[in-house]
């Protein structure tokens, strides 16, 4: 039975792991004829333990997770396009060590925010600092933080994870000056450190989603450097329970192994201030991202 005097203690070194576990170690230790240096082991392994999985939480917490994804929990088998190969890995975090980037382009539901956020906690579990935002909240924090000149601030938040998510490219036009704001973070992390988009939309659009061509192009040019793209097709995951088509035949998925691993040379989209870009569709009104719901 542990004394108050040990409790105090330990509570006072701040050992909450080792406490919790030290009767239940100190009967093992007698009843395996455990050496000294055998108990310790134990002991402050248990300490280790407790300390990594807070560390994890305040992590999580700080990362700002639309939802916490885990790749054990998506659904495979439903889109047969996704290279899961490919995706396991992003999930080793080899990128982040070689500060590479990754750009995930696709239609609405097919898993694109639910895989990064899930790469997102892998890239956690393994030491990284991690920060997750759609594209709308990192224009609101500009907008919002340049109004009381702390756009610096703002700018330094983003500039420190050692992985930045930025989901929903694509979802409709962003505001005014949105394109200034993306290329600074773009220009100002990269090779220094790693960073992870999502668009619905085809590269060729960007310059009309921003309002300015030259910082589409601008931020391309960088981000595809040394970024690895992965293109999914298919159904949506969150449409999957909707009537077929009228003639009775189900929206075909793409073909396994569609999804693809390119390299991109540092030349930006043709798309030059003499000759804008194409005009893209109307962007979705919605404002809302991919809710990361399981494809």
């Amino acid at each position: 039975m542990m004394n108050d005097r040990l409790q105090s203690q330990l509570k006072e070194l701040r050992l909450s792991g080792l406490a919790c576990t030290l009767e239940v170690r100190c009967q093992e230790a007698r009843g395996n004829n455990l050496s000294h240096a055998e108990f310790l082991e134990l002991v402050f392994q248990d300490e280790v333990l407790v300390r990594q999985e807070r560390l994890i939480g305040r992590r999580v917490k700080a990362a700002q997770f639309r939802e916490l994804k885990t790749l054990d929990s998506f659904n495979w088998s439903f889109n047969p396009s996704i290279n899961r190969k490919q995706i396991f890995d992003l999930a080793t975090c080899r990128f982040i060590r070689e500060l590479k980037d990754v750009l995930f382009l696709g239609p609405p539901g097919v898993g694109k925010s639910f895989l990064v956020q899930a790469l997102g906690y892998e890239a956690i579990k393994q030491g990284y600092l991690v920060l997750y935002r759609s594209i709308f909240d990192v224009v609101r924090d500009f907008l919002q933080d340049e109004a009381f000149a702390g756009q610096d601030k703002v700018l330094a938040r983003y500039l420190k994870p050692d992985l930045l998510i930025i989901d929903d490219m694509g979802m409709k036009q962003l505001p005014k000056h949105s394109g200034e704001y993306l290329f600074e973070i773009i220009m100002r992390r990269y090779e220094t450190r790693s960073t992870i988009m999502t668009s619905n939309r085809p590269l060729e659009d960007w310059g009309k989603l921003v309002g300015d061509v030259p910082s589409a192009t601008a931020i391309l040019d960088r981000f595809l450097h040394h970024a690895e793209m992965i293109t999914i097709a298919g159904r949506s995951y969150r449409l999957r329970n909707q009537a077929a088509p009228e003639d009775g035949q189900p929206a075909a998925a793409a073909p396994a192994g569609k999804s693809a691993k390119r390299r991109f040379v540092s030349r930006p989209p043709e798309a030059t201030e003499a000759k804008p870009l194409a005009a893209a569709p109307d962007a979705e009104n919605s404002g809302v991202g991919e809710n990361g719901a399981r494809p």
